[in-house]
């Protein structure tokens, strides 16, 4: 057997694949949930209700869906330039990291001054972390997908070394923890929702009319396609490629801004919350367009929050619950092989070439 590029993939073909893939998917881990001794239609249905059974719950799938839309809409922007930006997570906690110093040296300042300051702070943050993998890259030629994932780690380290050491509060009774934000320095609700939602749907409004209707736009495109093809054309590639990472980076720097305001009120080694790996996923599974970010970040906040439901309505443990997850992601994503490749016999090839 060998693996082929396929020529003849439609969307409508593409749709009934991924739509086979979940149904192949929720048959499988049917089988797994029957084997634990529970109904399956039950705990899918428990998993529904999970994510929006009552208004608390509804709020928290939208406090998880809001950092995974706008997380995936700037790794798609490296994505689509094919710069395997796998440092989103590094990047959301180098932009809290910024917005947080702010945060907590300058709470004299009114809200209306110090929010905007935290969320350029965190734009600025998140970006310039970005460039240093991306200035080596265009330099030296060095593996981005390696450099992007090793600085996660650092940035890591960073906040530890700050939550044990200088960020301490000396008024935490000797735990390790930074101190809480004061209200000027947390996003306010809309709907009960902090709003983060507003500014993710203008991120993905803005974006969107970039990435396809704007020279910067093109030019990543077509970086994306051929380097060779770009430089031909006289475009600046070393600009374009660490232009598109400064803004990929800010904007998941954005996300640890709006982490560290709105949700935790603090800085933690918790703060991304594996926002910027699960975002890989959502990015990749949209097809790397902007508004089918919204629509696949919901679905995964869902089984997110349903999975941690049914981990207690069901009394499953969470490494089951993880499997059920696992399994449908692997559906999902595996269904993208076949949508790009197809499987022949060595024979029929050898036919074909002569």
């Amino acid at each position: 057997m060998r693996m082929v590029k396929r020529t003849d993939m439609t969307s409508k073909k593409a749709a009934v694949i991924r739509i086979l893939s979940i149904i192949f998917a929720f048959l499988l881990t049917s089988i797994f949930i029957g084997a634990l001794g529970h109904n399956p239609m039950n705990v899918y249905l428990s998993m529904v209700e999970g994510a929006f059974g009552s208004a608390h719950r509804i709020r928290d799938t939208l406090t998880i869906t809001i950092p995974l839309v706008v997380t995936s809409i700037g790794i798609m922007i490296a994505f689509k330039m094919k710069f395997w930006n796998i440092g989103a997570e590094g990047q959301i906690i180098v932009g809290a990291l910024a917005a947080s110093y702010l945060a907590l040296n300058y709470n004299h300042l009114p809200k209306m001054v110090l929010l905007p300051a935290m969320f350029l702070a965190g734009f600025i943050g998140g970006g310039l972390w970005a460039l240093i993998p991306a200035f080596f890259k265009v330099q030296f030629g060095t593996n981005e997908t390696i450099f992007t994932l090793m600085m996660n780690y650092v940035a890591l380290k960073w906040v530890t070394y700050l939550q044990y050491g200088p960020w301490k509060d000396p008024g935490s009774l000797g735990f390790p923890k930074i101190a809480n934000f004061m209200d000027s320095a947390i996003m306010p609700k809309l709907f009960g929702v902090h709003i983060g939602w507003v500014i993710a749907i203008f991120l993905v409004i803005i974006i969107a009319i970039m990435m396809n209707y704007s020279k910067a736009g093109y030019e990543i495109a077509v970086v994306g396609e051929s380097m060779d093809t770009a430089k031909y054309a006289g475009m600046n590639v070393k600009k374009v490629i660490l232009s598109a990472l400064f803004i990929s980076g800010g904007i998941a720097g954005i996300v640890g801004m709006m982490q560290a305001s709105a949700v935790n009120q603090t800085l933690s080694t918790q703060v991304a919350a594996g926002y910027g790996y699960t975002a890989i996923i959502t990015a990749w599974l949209s097809g790397l367009k902007a508004v089918i970010i919204i629509p696949v970040s919901l679905l995964f906040a869902i089984m997110i929050k349903g999975g941690s439901f049914i981990q207690t309505a069901y009394q499953i443990p969470q490494s089951a619950a993880g499997i059920l997850q696992s399994v449908i992601l692997f559906f999902v994503i595996g269904s993208e092989f076949f949508i790009q490749y197809k499987l022949v016999r060595n024979s029929v090839m050898e036919k074909e070439v002569a």
